[in-house]
């Protein structure tokens, strides 16, 4: 009867600190997928709350959307375009991942497709909220 060799001692070395998360390209979109989501569902939230303050007080009401009349909220309002672009695109591409038997062999062709289309529809996006955040704050001597 013959036995194993006795395995070899691990090597002294400097040690590593393994992580669950190693950086790959598809992690993070399934990261950012979940954050654009959480986002979009406070978004929901809150809207069908400020919008049922109409049933409420129509006074109160328009004292709460006068309120989102500043430049912070604007810029929300930009990140809640990205993030309700970037989570439509990358959830066509979980869905064909997931129902296209080539799906996950072009799931890294498909990210960097997500990638590009975000970015076209994004910047247009950008334009034309920039351009009605000047007006309405009279940036650059535009008046309303």
């Amino acid at each position: 009867m013959t036995t194993a060799a006795p395995a070899e001692p691990a090597k002294a070395g400097p040690r590593r600190r393994r992580t669950l998360y190693r950086g790959d390209a598809g992690m993070w979109a399934w990261v950012l997928h979940r954050i654009t989501g959480a986002t979009i569902f406070f978004f929901l939230i809150v809207h069908v709350l400020d919008t049922a303050m109409v049933r409420v007080s129509p006074e109160v009401y328009n004292e709460v959307v006068g309120s989102y009349k500043t430049p912070l909220v604007g810029l929300m309002e930009i990140g809640l375009v990205a993030a309700v672009l970037f989570h439509a695109f990358n959830g066509v591409r979980i869905i064909l991942i997931d129902f296209w038997s080539e799906g996950p062999r072009h799931q890294r062709k498909m990210l960097a497709a997500v990638a590009v289309i975000w970015l076209l529809v994004m910047v247009p996006a950008l334009v034309t909220l920039g351009i009605h955040m000047a007006e309405h704050f009279h940036w650059f001597g535009m008046a309303k």
